[in-house]
């Protein structure tokens, strides 16, 4: 069974989120040594946290549902292939999630979480979400979560020009803002991050300046918008940070955009005056994008649907490839021994060992070609009464 287990924007707010993100990232550490557990994955954005799985049963995994979603097999898969084309997030078309599925793929390689089901699933996805990305213009022009922030500030400054803004975070997010910032033709941008180098190098990209995170309340003095990105496990401003930081006369104009998860910023901050926006408040400029890309969305969906039949094809193969394995190995292990005699019998052939060998290897794989696709065709059908007979014929032990 493949199983999806997941918190997103579509179900809860960035409060919810949070919560049901700690119990879930709980979870997955009890999943890694469940032994009804054969593979998994976890994927977090700033908006969502999934996990994938493939398991033999869900009893005992899940002990707290509130506020998930939990899907199976074709739905979960359907799913994950959407998320992938940008359907499933909160700006329609943005590219990130693309980036974060294949680095959570790679990672689950890599710690060797990742066996041959989540393998294909994710390679499929992966596919996906560059297919529809080049065959329809779901993402043409599109808006990031970044720059979602950005001209959520705007809307509330009405212009940006000549405004002093303040990065906080200089990973993927806090860059996607800082690009964004570029064309608005700021007074300045200042990036902070905890790494010190980091900072450097996105501030020296985008013609700003960088400055130690132990400097930040010396930056929030003046700046008009401070948006913070970091993936930091706990608040890194407090109300008696900025009320210490900001000159008074600064709070009421101040702007903050904190699209962290976990937030980055104390809710109670709003209490000082100052305009405190969070990822929920960019739902508005998601509705617009969503809006704007109606077109594109049916196309795309047609896709997800078409590469999802194919995904399930090839899982059925899956299943069946022990079988398939199976007779190939004992195939070439009788011609390799047939051939050696052959060889013997036939004394020098002159260095045209080679020929007879490829020709051994050609007649074997025509001999068994339609033989292994018509147990791929049963297994998509699937046909269980053939599978029990070749899992007898070709896999019991004798």
């Amino acid at each position: 069974m493949i199983l999806n287990i997941r918190v997103d924007h579509h179900t809860a707010d960035i409060a919810q989120i949070e919560r049901i993100t700690n119990n879930l990232e709980k979870m997955f550490h009890e999943i890694q040594v469940n032994p009804c557990v054969q593979e998994y994955i976890y994927i977090k954005t700033c908006n969502r946290s999934e996990i994938y799985l493939v398991t033999d049963k869900i009893d005992d995994l899940i002990t707290d549902t509130s506020n998930l979603v939990i899907e199976t097999d074709e739905d979960a898969m359907r799913h994950l292939l959407r998320l992938a084309a940008g359907l499933e997030s909160m700006i329609i078309g943005e590219d990130q999630i693309l980036g974060q599925i294949k680095d959570s793929r790679k990672k689950g390689i890599k710690e060797g979480s990742v066996g041959p089901v989540l393998r294909t699933i994710f390679t499929k996805a992966v596919h996906v979400g560059q297919l529809v990305r080049k065959k329809t213009r779901i993402n043409q022009g599109s808006i990031s979560i970044g720059s979602a922030a950005v001209d959520l500030a705007e809307s509330v400054h009405g212009d940006l020009k000549c405004k002093k803004v303040l990065v906080i975070g200089a990973g993927k997010m806090g860059t996607l803002v800082a690009k964004a910032l570029v064309e608005k033709k700021l007074k300045a941008i200042v990036v902070a991050n905890r790494t010190y180098q980091s900072a450097v190098r996105l501030a020296s990209e985008l013609g700003g300046y960088a400055i130690h995170f132990n400097k930040l309340h010396e930056a929030m003095q003046d700046a008009d918008v401070i948006i913070s990105a970091t993936g930091a496990p706990h608040p890194i401003l407090t109300q008696e940070q900025v009320k210490e930081s900001v000159l008074p006369e600064n709070l009421s104009r101040l702007v903050m955009v904190d699209i962290a998860n976990p937030r980055d910023i104390d809710e109670n901050v709003k209490y000082l005056g100052v305009k405190l926006f969070n990822i929920d408040d960019l739902r508005s400029i998601a509705d617009k994008n969503v809006k704007m890309r109606e077109s594109e969305v049916l196309q795309v969906e047609q896709i997800v649907e078409e590469e999802l039949k194919l995904l399930e094809k090839s899982l059925k193969h899956l299943e069946v490839e022990p079988i398939i394995s199976c007779i190939r190995a004992n195939a070439e292990e009788i011609r390799r021994k047939e051939t050696m005699k052959a060889f013997k019998m036939l004394g020098d052939l002159g260095g045209k060992e080679k020929i007879v060998d490829d020709l051994t290897q050609v007649v074997v794989d025509r001999i068994f070609y339609d033989v292994i696709q018509n147990i791929r065709n049963a297994a998509e059908k699937d046909d269980t009464t053939t599978m029990k007979t070749l899992e007898t014929i070709f896999l019991e032990k004798k």
